[in-house]
Protein backbone atom coordinates (compact mmCIF):
# COMPACT_ATOMS: atom_id res chain seq x y z
CA UNK A 1 0.00 0.00 0.00
CA UNK A 2 1.02 3.74 -0.58
CA UNK A 3 2.58 5.61 2.66
CA UNK A 4 -0.16 8.05 3.75
CA UNK A 5 1.10 11.37 4.48
CA UNK A 6 0.83 12.02 8.18
CA UNK A 7 -1.60 15.22 8.26
CA UNK A 8 -0.86 18.45 9.65
CA UNK A 9 -2.43 19.83 12.94
CA UNK A 10 -2.31 23.05 14.57
CA UNK A 11 -3.84 24.84 17.66
CA UNK A 12 -6.06 27.63 15.87
CA UNK A 13 -7.47 30.98 18.29
CA UNK A 14 -10.07 33.08 16.34
CA UNK A 15 -10.47 36.15 18.59
CA UNK A 16 -11.92 39.30 18.20
CA UNK A 17 -13.86 42.03 20.14
CA UNK A 18 -17.23 42.86 19.77
CA UNK A 19 -18.63 46.27 21.04
CA UNK A 20 -22.35 47.49 21.21
CA UNK A 21 -24.36 50.29 22.13
CA UNK A 22 -26.54 49.49 25.01
CA UNK A 23 -30.19 51.01 25.37
CA UNK A 24 -31.86 52.31 28.33
CA UNK A 25 -32.52 48.93 29.83
CA UNK A 26 -29.57 46.86 29.56
CA UNK A 27 -27.52 50.57 30.46
CA UNK A 28 -29.89 50.38 33.71
CA UNK A 29 -29.04 46.34 34.11
CA UNK A 30 -25.00 46.88 33.83
CA UNK A 31 -24.67 50.16 35.92
CA UNK A 32 -26.99 48.73 38.71
CA UNK A 33 -24.52 45.67 39.14
CA UNK A 34 -21.89 48.02 39.06
CA UNK A 35 -23.51 49.76 42.14
CA UNK A 36 -24.48 46.23 43.59
CA UNK A 37 -27.96 46.62 42.56
CA UNK A 38 -29.67 44.17 40.38
CA UNK A 39 -32.99 45.43 38.18
CA UNK A 40 -35.56 42.91 36.36
CA UNK A 41 -38.45 44.35 33.97
CA UNK A 42 -42.00 44.12 34.10
CA UNK A 43 -43.32 42.12 31.28
CA UNK A 44 -47.19 42.87 29.71
CA UNK A 45 -48.25 40.01 32.08
CA UNK A 46 -46.33 41.26 35.24
CA UNK A 47 -44.10 39.02 35.01
CA UNK A 48 -40.23 40.29 36.19
CA UNK A 49 -37.16 39.16 33.93
CA UNK A 50 -33.93 39.19 35.31
CA UNK A 51 -32.15 39.65 33.30
CA UNK A 52 -34.27 42.39 31.98
CA UNK A 53 -35.06 42.25 28.10
CA UNK A 54 -36.29 45.25 25.94
CA UNK A 55 -38.87 43.43 24.43
CA UNK A 56 -41.72 41.47 25.63
CA UNK A 57 -41.47 37.62 24.80
CA UNK A 58 -45.10 37.44 24.27
CA UNK A 59 -46.56 40.57 23.31
CA UNK A 60 -43.20 42.17 21.88
CA UNK A 61 -44.30 45.33 23.14
CA UNK A 62 -40.80 47.82 24.46
CA UNK A 63 -40.59 47.17 28.22
CA UNK A 64 -39.36 50.01 30.27
CA UNK A 65 -40.95 49.34 33.96
CA UNK A 66 -37.78 48.52 35.77
CA UNK A 67 -37.78 46.87 39.42
CA UNK A 68 -35.10 46.00 41.77
CA UNK A 69 -34.87 42.70 42.95
CA UNK A 70 -33.15 40.93 45.59
CA UNK A 71 -29.41 39.57 45.32
CA UNK A 72 -30.34 36.16 46.89
CA UNK A 73 -32.33 33.68 45.50
CA UNK A 74 -33.18 29.91 44.38
CA UNK A 75 -31.17 26.98 42.04
CA UNK A 76 -33.54 25.96 39.39
CA UNK A 77 -31.20 23.45 37.91
CA UNK A 78 -27.65 23.06 38.04
CA UNK A 79 -24.44 21.02 36.25
CA UNK A 80 -21.13 20.59 37.81
CA UNK A 81 -18.09 21.83 36.01
CA UNK A 82 -15.35 19.73 36.95
CA UNK A 83 -12.45 21.72 34.50
CA UNK A 84 -12.86 25.09 34.91
CA UNK A 85 -11.24 26.95 31.46
CA UNK A 86 -9.25 30.57 30.41
CA UNK A 87 -12.06 33.06 31.09
CA UNK A 88 -14.59 31.11 33.44
CA UNK A 89 -15.92 32.69 36.37
CA UNK A 90 -14.00 30.78 39.24
CA UNK A 91 -10.28 29.12 38.26
CA UNK A 92 -11.44 25.96 40.64
CA UNK A 93 -14.38 23.59 39.70
CA UNK A 94 -18.09 24.80 40.29
CA UNK A 95 -21.64 24.41 39.01
CA UNK A 96 -22.68 26.27 36.54
CA UNK A 97 -26.29 27.49 37.77
CA UNK A 98 -29.87 28.82 36.89
CA UNK A 99 -30.98 31.24 39.51
CA UNK A 100 -34.09 32.79 40.39
CA UNK A 101 -33.61 35.82 42.10
CA UNK A 102 -36.18 36.74 44.76
CA UNK A 103 -38.41 38.92 43.29
CA UNK A 104 -37.74 37.33 39.83
CA UNK A 105 -39.60 35.01 37.57
CA UNK A 106 -36.85 33.99 35.24
CA UNK A 107 -33.50 32.62 36.05
CA UNK A 108 -30.16 34.16 35.70
CA UNK A 109 -26.83 31.73 34.51
CA UNK A 110 -23.83 31.98 36.67
CA UNK A 111 -21.19 30.29 38.38
CA UNK A 112 -21.74 28.73 41.76
CA UNK A 113 -18.56 28.72 44.36
CA UNK A 114 -19.14 25.19 45.91
CA UNK A 115 -16.76 22.20 47.47
CA UNK A 116 -18.16 19.81 45.08
CA UNK A 117 -21.12 18.55 43.27
CA UNK A 118 -22.40 16.99 46.40
CA UNK A 119 -23.06 20.33 48.12
CA UNK A 120 -24.76 21.46 44.82
CA UNK A 121 -29.13 20.93 44.72
CA UNK A 122 -31.93 21.98 43.23
CA UNK A 123 -34.11 24.52 45.17
CA UNK A 124 -31.19 25.53 46.97
CA UNK A 125 -30.59 29.26 48.11
CA UNK A 126 -27.69 31.64 47.28
CA UNK A 127 -27.03 34.81 47.07
CA UNK A 128 -24.57 36.99 44.93
CA UNK A 129 -20.86 37.43 45.72
CA UNK A 130 -19.88 41.00 44.69
CA UNK A 131 -16.56 41.31 42.72
CA UNK A 132 -14.20 43.92 44.21
CA UNK A 133 -14.14 46.07 41.77
CA UNK A 134 -17.06 46.68 39.50
CA UNK A 135 -17.07 48.66 36.17
CA UNK A 136 -20.78 47.58 34.86
CA UNK A 137 -20.29 44.28 33.76
CA UNK A 138 -22.05 40.87 34.75
CA UNK A 139 -18.54 39.64 35.93
CA UNK A 140 -19.44 42.27 38.62
CA UNK A 141 -20.97 39.44 39.80
CA UNK A 142 -18.38 37.43 41.08
CA UNK A 143 -20.16 34.11 41.49
CA UNK A 144 -23.12 33.14 43.79
CA UNK A 145 -22.19 31.19 46.94
CA UNK A 146 -24.32 29.09 48.81
CA UNK A 147 -26.62 31.19 51.38
CA UNK A 148 -29.34 30.32 54.14
CA UNK A 149 -31.25 33.21 53.83
CA UNK A 150 -34.70 32.86 53.73
CA UNK A 151 -36.87 34.26 50.55
CA UNK A 152 -38.09 38.04 51.36
CA UNK A 153 -41.69 38.86 52.11
CA UNK A 154 -41.64 41.90 49.98
CA UNK A 155 -42.33 42.61 46.56
CA UNK A 156 -40.18 43.74 43.85
CA UNK A 157 -39.62 47.74 44.54
CA UNK A 158 -39.91 50.28 41.58
CA UNK A 159 -36.56 51.51 40.18
CA UNK A 160 -36.43 54.06 38.04
CA UNK A 161 -32.88 53.10 36.57
CA UNK A 162 -30.99 56.85 36.87
CA UNK A 163 -27.44 56.35 37.71
CA UNK A 164 -24.47 58.64 38.21
CA UNK A 165 -21.90 57.72 35.49
CA UNK A 166 -24.21 55.00 33.32
CA UNK A 167 -22.35 52.62 31.09
CA UNK A 168 -23.55 52.97 27.68
CA UNK A 169 -21.59 50.53 26.21
CA UNK A 170 -19.69 47.25 26.48
CA UNK A 171 -16.48 45.30 24.62
CA UNK A 172 -17.22 41.51 24.46
CA UNK A 173 -14.25 39.31 23.37
CA UNK A 174 -15.44 36.45 21.36
CA UNK A 175 -12.56 33.82 21.41
CA UNK A 176 -12.71 30.51 20.05
CA UNK A 177 -9.63 27.84 20.76
CA UNK A 178 -9.01 24.61 18.46
CA UNK A 179 -6.99 22.36 16.74
CA UNK A 180 -7.35 22.31 13.13
CA UNK A 181 -6.62 19.51 11.08
CA UNK A 182 -6.46 20.79 7.38
CA UNK A 183 -6.74 17.10 5.87
CA UNK A 184 -4.04 15.52 3.86
CA UNK A 185 -4.49 17.57 0.61
CA UNK A 186 -3.86 21.07 2.16
CA UNK A 187 -0.73 19.29 4.72
CA UNK A 188 1.10 18.85 1.52
CA UNK A 189 0.37 22.20 0.23
CA UNK A 190 1.55 23.39 3.61
CA UNK A 191 4.82 21.56 3.56
CA UNK A 192 5.37 22.40 -0.26
CA UNK A 193 4.94 25.99 0.95
CA UNK A 194 7.55 25.56 4.05
CA UNK A 195 10.01 24.65 0.75
CA UNK A 196 9.05 27.78 -1.11
CA UNK A 197 6.97 25.73 -3.65
CA UNK A 198 3.09 26.10 -4.68
CA UNK A 199 1.62 22.92 -5.16
CA UNK A 200 -2.29 22.64 -6.55
CA UNK A 201 -4.14 19.30 -7.24
CA UNK A 202 -5.77 18.49 -10.73
CA UNK A 203 -9.06 17.17 -11.12
CA UNK A 204 -9.00 14.36 -13.38
CA UNK A 205 -12.52 14.66 -14.86
CA UNK A 206 -12.37 18.58 -15.98
CA UNK A 207 -8.70 18.74 -15.54
CA UNK A 208 -8.42 22.23 -13.72
CA UNK A 209 -5.70 22.76 -10.85
CA UNK A 210 -6.84 24.56 -7.58
CA UNK A 211 -4.51 25.62 -5.20
CA UNK A 212 -5.07 25.55 -2.32
CA UNK A 213 -6.13 22.49 -3.33
CA UNK A 214 -9.64 20.82 -1.55
CA UNK A 215 -8.80 17.07 -1.75
CA UNK A 216 -11.81 17.07 -3.89
CA UNK A 217 -12.88 19.20 -6.97
CA UNK A 218 -15.72 21.83 -6.28
CA UNK A 219 -16.84 21.73 -10.02
CA UNK A 220 -16.97 17.82 -10.62
CA UNK A 221 -17.49 16.31 -7.14
CA UNK A 222 -14.30 13.74 -7.64
CA UNK A 223 -11.07 12.83 -5.54
CA UNK A 224 -8.10 14.75 -6.72
CA UNK A 225 -4.42 13.35 -6.11
CA UNK A 226 -2.52 14.36 -8.61
CA UNK A 227 0.13 17.10 -7.83
CA UNK A 228 0.78 19.80 -9.61
CA UNK A 229 3.40 22.86 -8.97
CA UNK A 230 2.21 26.29 -9.78
CA UNK A 231 3.65 29.79 -9.84
CA UNK A 232 5.77 30.72 -8.34
CA UNK A 233 4.09 34.03 -10.19
CA UNK A 234 0.53 35.24 -11.07
CA UNK A 235 -1.57 37.57 -12.04
CA UNK A 236 -4.01 40.04 -9.90
CA UNK A 237 -7.60 39.42 -11.15
CA UNK A 238 -9.71 41.48 -8.31
CA UNK A 239 -8.13 43.68 -5.12
CA UNK A 240 -9.88 45.75 -2.39
CA UNK A 241 -8.40 48.15 -0.37
CA UNK A 242 -8.09 47.76 3.77
CA UNK A 243 -8.95 50.88 5.50
CA UNK A 244 -8.69 49.78 9.14
CA UNK A 245 -5.93 48.38 11.04
CA UNK A 246 -6.26 44.89 12.30
CA UNK A 247 -5.70 44.26 15.86
CA UNK A 248 -1.89 42.60 16.09
CA UNK A 249 -1.35 43.02 12.58
CA UNK A 250 1.99 45.06 12.30
CA UNK A 251 0.75 46.31 8.48
CA UNK A 252 0.35 50.39 7.45
CA UNK A 253 -2.92 51.23 6.36
CA UNK A 254 -3.77 51.72 3.43
CA UNK A 255 -2.85 48.39 2.53
CA UNK A 256 -3.83 46.09 -0.94
CA UNK A 257 -5.28 42.39 -0.48
CA UNK A 258 -6.14 40.64 -3.66
CA UNK A 259 -6.95 37.75 -5.60
CA UNK A 260 -4.01 36.42 -6.99
CA UNK A 261 -4.29 33.67 -10.09
CA UNK A 262 -1.10 31.83 -10.37
CA UNK A 263 0.39 30.56 -13.50
CA UNK A 264 -0.78 27.23 -14.27
CA UNK A 265 -3.80 27.59 -11.60
CA UNK A 266 -7.45 27.44 -11.78
CA UNK A 267 -8.49 29.14 -9.00
CA UNK A 268 -7.17 32.26 -7.77
CA UNK A 269 -5.91 32.70 -3.88
CA UNK A 270 -5.97 35.61 -1.71
CA UNK A 271 -2.71 37.75 -0.72
CA UNK A 272 -1.58 41.20 0.46
CA UNK A 273 0.39 43.16 -2.38
CA UNK A 274 3.24 44.89 -1.53
CA UNK A 275 5.86 46.56 -3.07
CA UNK A 276 3.60 49.61 -4.81
CA UNK A 277 1.72 52.42 -3.71
CA UNK A 278 -1.81 50.98 -2.92
CA UNK A 279 -3.28 53.48 -5.50
CA UNK A 280 -1.81 51.90 -8.23
CA UNK A 281 -2.58 48.11 -8.22
CA UNK A 282 -4.57 47.18 -10.84
CA UNK A 283 -6.36 44.24 -12.29
CA UNK A 284 -3.81 42.11 -14.16
CA UNK A 285 -0.53 43.24 -12.31
CA UNK A 286 2.10 40.76 -13.00
CA UNK A 287 3.51 39.79 -8.90
CA UNK A 288 5.66 37.40 -7.12
CA UNK A 289 6.25 36.20 -3.82
CA UNK A 290 8.19 37.67 -1.45
CA UNK A 291 9.24 35.10 1.58
CA UNK A 292 11.28 36.51 4.72
CA UNK A 293 13.53 34.66 6.87
CA UNK A 294 11.77 31.09 8.40
CA UNK A 295 8.62 32.11 6.89
CA UNK A 296 6.49 29.45 6.08
CA UNK A 297 4.16 31.33 4.16
CA UNK A 298 4.79 34.89 1.38
CA UNK A 299 4.73 37.35 3.41
CA UNK A 300 3.45 39.37 0.56
CA UNK A 301 3.45 39.56 -3.39
CA UNK A 302 4.88 42.58 -5.26
CA UNK A 303 5.20 43.45 -9.38
CA UNK A 304 7.37 41.43 -11.48
CA UNK A 305 7.85 44.45 -13.95
CA UNK A 306 6.48 42.54 -16.63
CA UNK A 307 3.14 43.68 -18.60
CA UNK A 308 -0.17 43.42 -17.24
CA UNK A 309 -1.88 40.37 -18.50
CA UNK A 310 -4.62 40.97 -21.03
CA UNK A 311 -8.35 40.72 -19.67
CA UNK A 312 -9.09 37.59 -21.54
CA UNK A 313 -6.41 35.44 -19.46
CA UNK A 314 -8.02 35.80 -16.31
CA UNK A 315 -11.05 37.03 -16.77
CA UNK A 316 -12.74 33.27 -16.29
CA UNK A 317 -10.89 33.50 -12.37
CA UNK A 318 -12.35 36.09 -11.05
Amino acid sequence: MPEVPEVLTAPLVVEFPFTRSLGPVQSAFLTGLRERTVLGVTCQDGRVLVPPVEYDPVTAEELSDLVEVAPTGTVTTWAWNPGPRRGQPLRTPFAWVLVRLDGADSALLHALDAPGPDAVRTGMRVRIRWAAERTGAITDIACFEPSDDAPPATAPVPHDGEFADPVTGITAPARLDYTYAPGRAQSRYLRALADRRTVGERCPACRKVYVPPRGACPTCGVATDAQVEVGPRGTVTTFCIVNIKAKNLDIEVPYVYAHIALDGADLALHARIGGIPYDRVRMGLRVEPVWTEGGRFPDHYRPTGEPDADYDSYKELI
